[in-house]
């Protein structure tokens, strides 16, 4: 329960920030990928402190033996940079761009009553449910081959 509680305040402080900084609002976004007309360069500085922030974070908190509620960091360790990750990363930046949305800004913006926001959550979903049927279906079929 103590880490449900946790996740919920955490949760709670990032979307704030998302929604104050304006990540929230597609508009603002979409101005800031728009160089050669109504470029918003203040996106920029929400993002470069962003990276601030988590870089002097992880310094210090790695340097604990455990996380605060769980027994063991859990961070990725794959280091390959493969066909999946360059199209996940690709379909994403696409994605932010012609919407103006990406996961972070989009689940705070629901809680803004963003009719918009709605929409894109549901693609998206439906999105991860795709591809992972279809992970699970390539990996099924490359066993039985296998076999």
């Amino acid at each position: 329960m103590q880490k449900v509680l946790f996740a919920g305040l955490i949760g709670l402080i990032f979307g704030t920030g998302i929604a104050i900084s304006g990540m929230a609002n597609p508009a603002k976004v979409l101005n800031f990928f728009d160089f050669a007309g109504t470029w918003d360069p203040s996106l920029a500085f929400v993002m470069g402190a962003a990276l601030a922030v988590a870089a002097i974070g992880y310094h210090f908190v790695l340097k604990r033996p455990a996380p605060v509620l769980d027994t063991t960091f859990h961070l990725p360790t794959a280091r390959r940079i493969d066909t999946p990750l360059i199209a996940g990363a690709a379909i994403f930046g696409v994605g932010w761009g012609i919407t103006g949305f990406c996961p972070g800004g989009a689940i705070p913006a629901l809680g803004l009553g963003e009719p918009d926001a709605m929409i894109f959550v549901a693609a998206m979903t439906g999105g991860i449910v795709l591809a992972r049927s279809a992970r699970l279906a390539f990996a099924a079929r490359a066993n039985a081959r296998d076999a």
